[in-house]
């Protein structure tokens, strides 16, 4: 194999920001450290990439290793390239976040690297610079989310409004007029209202409805307006 000459060789390494939701909050999926530096310590989910494999190949790779999941949403986020990220080797992090409904998923988490759920606003520690990772995901999730209906991801296949109403809450860290969240989610025609209810949480229940896939992948702007001044981010 030809190579440059006097060229530096460096690690090549993907990290994933797991997002979830349970119903009740948005989490953040981390596991213990397998090996040294930092052996037992709270990091991403993350690994080294391949000689014949890219990075996306890479990330979906580690993802079913680590936890056993599998046909996630997954985006780029960002390269992280600092000299001293890492305190054994130079190594370059491509990074990709992911959002599951935590429910759906809960059978399939493999446990040998003890995956654990932590509340978005309650994170523990974390390794070399993923704390720094996780809140540029976290403006990411929020920039995608004012312009596309991407938090359905996080959600099971039939809800109600108020859960969905929850989930915006918890990734915006505010709230929401009821009257208004409701009045621009169904102008998006975008969701088709069930038959059934969900009455756990009051007598008369909320309906369920679930997202009508062909208006979803035709009109991926319909929530410009949903989150307000969102779409202004850069």
């Amino acid at each position: 194999m030809r190579r440059y000459s006097q060229q530096k060789r460096f690690l090549f390494a993907v990290d994933c920001i797991i997002f979830g939701f349970d119903g009740q909050e948005l989490k953040l999926m981390v596991i213990q450290r397998g090996f040294e530096p930092f052996r037992g310590k709270w990091s991403l989910v993350g690994g080294f990439v391949g000689e014949k494999e890219s990075a996306e190949d890479a990330a979906a790779r580690v993802l079913k290793e680590l936890t056993g999941l599998d046909g996630l949403y997954m985006e780029q986020l960002h390269a992280f390239s600092a000299i001293d990220r890492d305190t054994v080797e130079r190594t370059v992090s491509i990074t990709f976040f992911a959002l599951i409904d935590i429910q759906q998923y809960t059978q399939q988490i493999i446990e040998h690297y003890h995956p654990a759920w932590f509340s978005i606003n309650e994170l523990p520690d974390l390794i070399f610079d993923h704390t720094k990772i996780v809140e540029l995901a976290k403006e990411k999730l929020r920039y995608k989310a004012a312009l596309h209906p991407l938090l359905f991801e996080l959600l099971p296949a039939k809800f109600t409004i108020p859960q969905l109403q929850n989930l915006y809450q918890c990734v915006y860290n505010t709230g929401f007029d009821k009257g208004n969240f409701n009045r621009k989610l169904l102008s998006t025609k975008l969701l088709m209202k069930l038959k059934d209810k969900d009455k756990l949480g009051s007598k008369k229940g909320a309906f369920y409805y679930k997202v009508d896939t062909k208006k979803y992948n035709a009109s991926l702007n319909s929530f410009l307006n949903l989150v307000p001044g969102q779409n202004s981010w850069k």
